[in-house]
């Protein structure tokens, strides 16, 4: 049993390229059942003009065109904040393994918040779910860029 890398920092540095570009700085990284990183983004909604270009959307999109299918099983995916509804559900749709998140999204997020995605009757697949990575990095990141805002 190989031992465990977190790909977190590389999700935070996502999230800062995210911020830098005026995006809510939210980042994402898949990771391969070898362990190496498949893809990576930050959230680019504005950017593209794309309400669903949240940064897990990005990446499971580029890991399903790498990988030539609609699922990844084997995959782990690290992300900066609590995925949201949306995100969940594309997670679920995708087959991801496991979920890595940093901070909690009490506001909009669907994994341990508002709708809890994984626990619908609905959900085909659930991945286990692994919070509070760099937790304190990722809610700084967001309170700097939001205090900015106001």
């Amino acid at each position: 049993m190989s031992p465990f890398t977190s790909h977190m920092d590389a999700a935070l540095d996502e999230a800062r390229k995210a911020a830098a570009r005026g995006e809510v700085p939210v980042g994402a990284v898949l990771v391969g059942p070898d362990g190496t990183i498949v893809a990576r983004d930050g959230n680019r909604t504005r950017e593209l003009n794309d309400p669903t270009a949240h940064a897990e959307i990005l990446v499971i999109r580029a890991g399903c065109a790498a990988a030539g299918s609609e699922r990844l099983p084997g995959h782990d995916l690290y992300v900066t904040l609590e995925p949201c509804p949306m995100c969940a559900t594309a997670i679920s749709s995708a087959r991801i393994r496991r979920l890595y998140y940093g901070a909690a999204d009490p506001k909009s997020g669907g994994v341990a918040q508002g709708p809890r995605v994984f626990s619908h009757p609905q959900c085909h697949h659930v991945p286990e779910v692994l919070d509070g990575f760099q937790a304190d990095e990722a809610e700084a990141l967001l309170k700097t860029f939001f205090a900015a805002k106001r």
